[in-house]
């Protein structure tokens, strides 16, 4: 169980972050937005993507795309998005679902510096209706996350 992979996570890390369980899908980044009743950018979207032999996570503001030099000169290569199978194999986590916490696997997770315009994101929490709300520097801090600039700038 997903969920339960992220409760395990923050009971041992951060038993003062609660899990917010809704009725409704917070699958996609409007869903979510929708269901938490915050602007779209707050959602922190996770992202699977395969840079060379490697396999990263880049967690960005919802409403941030994804920049592709940027991304070739902050991890040292083209990236390509997973296939949804290979992500839930990787992370255990559902697509709708995928965060970088309570993992299936180690990898290695990179934070955009666009979430640093909010002083709270609401990143998925391994299934397709939770959530938690977060700090962007405590999320970064708890996964052992590097900061990287690999977003296009908002207009």
């Amino acid at each position: 169980m997903s969920l339960e992979s992220v409760r395990a996570f923050f009971a041992e890390k951060a038993p003062d972050i609660a899990i917010i369980e809704l009725d409704t899908s917070t699958a996609t980044v409007a869903l979510a937005a929708e269901a938490h009743g915050v602007e779209p950018g707050r959602i922190a979207k996770t992202l699977s993507l395969r840079v060379g032999e490697r396999t990263v996570l880049v967690v960005a503001r919802g409403d941030a795309r994804l920049d592709n030099r940027k991304l070739k000169e902050a991890l040292g290569g083209k990236a390509k998005m997973l296939a949804a199978e290979e992500v839930v194999a990787l992370t255990g986590h559902p697509v709708g679902g995928v965060c970088p916490f309570g993992l299936a696997t180690p990898l290695p997770v990179y934070c955009d510096i666009s979430l640093r315009a909010f002083d709270e994101v609401l990143p998925a929490a391994g299934a397709l209706h939770s959530a938690v709300r977060i700090e962007p520097e405590r999320l970064a801090a708890l996964v052992e996350a590097d900061w990287v600039d690999v977003c296009q700038a908002a207009t």
